[in-house]
């Protein structure tokens, strides 16, 4: 098995991105499942001759949809020009701040 060096920055920019994945694919799973969860619920309490078609059956899914594509679109479409060289600038600021704290 191929070993790594963990100080490697193409490691740690690899690491920080499947961590990335992880985390998107948890949140799809929670809002897959507790989205399930809530149209069963809601489809129990339906009165006889109601309509599942609701408004309010569907405002958590697309609320948290929202969120979902918003993370998705974080995780997923290139970083732009600005946003990287936001980073950059903040590791810099954050590593000042380390090493005057030392």
């Amino acid at each position: 098995m191929e070993t790594f060096d963990e100080n490697d920055i193409q490691y740690q920019q690899a690491k920080k991105q499947v961590e990335s994945l992880r985390a998107f694919y948890t949140h799809l799973f929670a809002y897959l499942v507790v989205n399930i969860l809530i149209v069963f619920y809601n489809y129990s309490e339906l009165e006889p001759g109601e309509s599942y078609f609701q408004f309010k059956n569907f405002f958590t899914a697309t609320l948290w949809g929202i969120g979902l594509v918003a993370h998705g679109i974080t995780v997923f479409l290139p970083k732009s020009n600005y946003v990287k060289k936001w980073e950059d600038r903040k590791i810099k600021e954050m590593m000042g701040k380390q090493k005057e704290s030392k």
